[in-house]
């Protein structure tokens, strides 16, 4: 199969593009002919070597976590799905070996459900990882509702709109930081705009928030716990010390029923996926390159197989 993969960490250069054996199909795994996936910051994250330590990577390595495509074959445990379903998922195993940057995944069925039948294969592989962070963190961790005041610090990436618009379908109110540049994109989320490029403290201030979602962390997860006078109902993506404080870190976990969750929202008109760039399987490093440089709003998303 064609694939994209790399053979030891490093930077752009050790992505490589060409044929791979299709993995093996376990008991209670499930063989996806993959239509589609799409970019995290994870993914070049772990290609760099930097998430070495916490995450076990086994050579050579496939890199993507989410996926959208067709089930072809079927361990003999599997019962949730069947051969010709179309699905979608966040693919992330327990180490990290055969990702979803390729014609054939093959994943647990424990991570799939069946693709939203409003979004094609493209719009439904933007979703998964990122939709499910935001879902997660704002459902589960936040326990957000409309009494709420919410502030995501960075809306105007993939999480980001994902949390800006799950907190508005729950019905809380919504600030959100931002450069200059997407104060416009931010608001048409349904998002109060600030803009993090000036001094903003007093616009911050002015939120009055009840509830931090971080992206970042530093010194913008701290200012967003001052402003809240502690840290209970604070989550980030980016400082697992939170937890010492009281707050939450949030490491998205596969869900079929979050999937379904967020299903409900997109077919509900309540949930838009923004797709900032698309490319071929062939060229995932201009992909990773875009993603690196750090102005990706919404999501990149990789063209594998026209299904």
């Amino acid at each position: 199969m064609k694939a994209v993969y790399y053979q030891r960490f490093g930077a752009l250069d050790v992505l490589e593009f060409g044929e791979l054996d299709r993995p093996e199909l376990g008991p209670d795994t499930v063989l996806v002919q993959v239509a589609a996936a799409s970019v995290n910051p994870v993914d070049w994250k772990l290609m760099s070597g930097g998430l070495s330590k916490s995450m076990t990577s086994v050579f050579p390595v496939v890199p993507g976590w989410d996926l959208a495509g067709i089930v072809r074959e079927i361990g003999p445990s599997v019962t949730a799905v069947r051969v010709g379903d179309e699905v979608w998922g966040y693919a992330r195993m327990d180490f990290v070996h055969h990702g979803t940057f390729a014609e054939f995944a093959a994943v647990p069925e424990r991570v799939l459900a069946r693709r939203p039948p409003t979004l094609s294969f493209g719009e439904a592989a933007a979703v998964p990882l990122a939709g499910l962070t935001a879902y997660q963190a704002l459902v589960h961790r936040l326990h957000l509702d409309a009494s709420d005041r919410l502030l995501v610090i960075g809306g105007a990436g993939g999480v980001g709109s994902f949390a800006i618009q799950i907190a508005q379908a729950l019905g809380a109110t919504v600030y959100a930081t931002g450069s200059t540049k997407n104060q416009e994109y931010l608001a048409s989320l349904g998002a109060n705009p600030i803009d993090h490029s000036v001094d903003h403290q007093e616009a911050l201030a002015k939120a009055r928030p009840t509830a931090v979602f971080d992206l970042y962390g530093g010194e913008s997860l701290n200012a967003g716990m001052r402003l809240l006078g502690g840290s209970s109902r604070a989550a980030t993506i980016a400082d697992p010390s939170i937890v010492a404080h009281g707050g939450h870190y949030v490491f998205v976990r596969p869900s079929p029923s979050d999937l379904d969750a967020l299903s409900e929202l997109i077919e509900h008109g309540k949930l838009r996926i923004e797709i900032q760039e698309r490319f071929a399987l062939a060229n995932t490093k201009d992909a990773f390159s875009t993603s690196m440089d750090g102005h990706v709003r919404g999501k990149l998303v990789i063209d594998v197989a026209d299904l």
